[in-house]
């Protein structure tokens, strides 16, 4: 499975070199990334990654984990979670738009074309910079090192600064970083990685970008929203953000009516715990109308 896997990403490598109507580098074509979000209907960037709106992000701060898993397995979505992260500036949920990258070990052959394209392309540095310069306000670089902690540090405080200074979000590596003393000081930058390593990245090639990645058990598509929280990072496809995000205030409204009910000894654990009467739904609702939240739950 891990072979087929790669070998599909090295297919949609080939694809995107070989048209020469989409010539960037390691690119799905805009007809591409529309044609696997098919789901999709809101607006897009340019270059056709899902572009989910800032009122769902701001709202998609305070999902949990757990949340998100209810409504994204009710949905058919399986394979989102990844936890088993050592985390820099841990803080505030990690919340942005997903901009994918893929490497792969280093084939000198493969490689000498990928630098050839990237020179025509006007491309300016090493490969790990590349992905850097596409980045916008709000996204978050997800990025498939497979696995590789010594010489595979993506970025470490210049790079993670130049990150920083685009997407003023943060960073996901199936991989390392260095210099974290350096990123410490990157007030915001928050960084999910599987290890840190003083070495440089090194003996690797860039062979996709914004292309369908693995990120561990999780499959992650250019434009998902991902959900950083202390358990791990949650890729949430774009066209049900809205529905997570309303998932899991709806969560957040009954634990906190739920808790002002024992509180105020009006009911029972038990009660509470169990399947809600037609009393109990009524009495939530009008509460959360007092909130002023659009939400209700049924009254059957």
């Amino acid at each position: 499975m891990y072979r087929i896997y790669r070998a599909a990403i090295f297919i949609f490598w080939l694809l995107a070199i070989a048209i020469p109507a989409h010539a960037q580098l390691g690119l799905f074509s805009r007809d591409q990334r529309i044609a696997f979000s098919p789901d999709w209907r809101g607006e897009r960037f340019p270059d056709g990654r899902p572009k989910v709106p800032n009122s769902v992000l701001e709202h998609l701060q305070n999902v949990t984990a757990e949340q998100a898993w209810d409504v994204l397995q009710d949905a058919g979505f399986r394979n989102q979670f990844e936890g088993g992260w050592k985390v820099i500036n841990p803080g505030p949920r990690l919340v942005g738009r997903v901009v994918t990258a893929v490497f792969m070990p280093r084939r000198p052959d493969v490689d000498s074309v990928i630098q050839a394209n990237g020179k025509k392309e006007g491309r300016i540095g090493d490969e790990n910079s590349w992905i850097i310069d596409i980045l916008e306000r709000g996204d978050v670089l997800v990025v498939d090192l497979f696995g590789k902690i010594e010489d595979g540090t993506i970025v470490g405080d210049n790079l993670s600064t130049a990150i920083y200074a685009k997407s003023r979000n943060g960073l996901i590596v199936d991989g390392a970083v260095r210099d974290v003393s350096g990123i410490q000081e990157i007030k915001g930058f928050q960084v999910y990685a599987r290890g840190f390593d003083p070495s440089a990245l090194e003996n690797v090639m860039l062979v996709g970008i914004n292309v369908p990645i693995r990120i561990g058990r999780a499959t992650v598509m250019p434009g998902d929203v991902v959900v950083g929280d202390p358990e791990g990072v949650t890729f949430i496809p774009p066209h049900i953000a809205e529905k997570v995000a309303d998932g899991a205030e709806m969560d957040r409204l009954i634990d906190e009516w739920g808790h002002m009910m024992l509180r105020e000894g009006k009911y029972t654990p038990g009660q509470i715990d169990s399947k809600w009467t037609k009393e109990m739904v009524q009495a939530f609702n009008q509460w959360a109308q007092s909130k002023a939240s659009k939400l209700r739950l049924p009254e059957k």
